[in-house]
């Protein structure tokens, strides 16, 4: 069939936590370096994916890896890419529930707080101040999108409608919400070699 000959290629969307978590690293290499290029090294076999990452990931990426440990291949092989904030459509109820969570989330953090005040002299201020500094990371960030990487991350799976590999919690939860395809991180290397058989 004419059709089967021009097959688009399946996409996919990496986050930094592919490459830097080490939970989700650890089949890929010991240190961030080491995992990308084994990675690189996998997807160079496989023919029916097309990788990309926004330029924030990027940038995001480089504050944990040195650019000249890259292979030369990492370019060629992986698509940096903005989403297209201008004309992305996303559903109103992105906007609607991201307000919700996070008001409930500022009041467990204000609750939070107002623990580690009656703490202090139970605990001692040093102590108080590394518990409240945990919990309250806990109470606000944990299981949510919570910077602009993490938006241009949805934003670009939803605009090429592709998969998302992450290990993050937060991304993982906002991809079920909108109907984003994600790829089990654990897993992923798996899902990589099957494809080069």
């Amino acid at each position: 069939m004419i059709f089967s000959l021009f097959k688009s290629k399946r996409k996919i969307v990496i986050d930094t936590s592919v490459f830097v978590n080490p939970d989700v690293r650890e089949s890929f290499g010991l240190s961030p370096e080491e995992a990308i290029n084994e990675f690189l090294k996998i997807i160079k076999k496989t023919k029916n994916f097309e990788f990309y990452m926004p330029s924030s990931v990027l940038k995001e990426l480089m504050y944990f890896i040195e650019e000249k440990k890259l292979s030369r291949d990492f370019y060629y092989l992986i698509r940096i890419k903005s989403p297209d904030k201008h004309r992305i459509l996303c559903p109103a109820i992105f906007f609607y529930e991201l307000v919700e969570e996070m008001r409930t989330r500022i009041n467990k953090g204000l609750r939070t707080a107002e623990n580690a005040v009656r703490s202090v002299s139970q605990k001692g201020l040093d102590d108080t101040i590394k518990d409240l500094r945990k919990k309250y990371r806990e109470a606000l960030r944990e299981g949510i999108i919570d910077s602009k990487e993490d938006v241009d991350l949805i934003f670009l799976s939803l605009e090429l409608k592709a998969a998302l590999v992450t290990g993050d919690q937060g991304l993982i939860s906002w991809a079920d919400k909108l109907g984003i395809e994600w790829i089990i991180p654990n897993k992923f290397k798996d899902f990589l070699l099957s494809s080069t058989r």
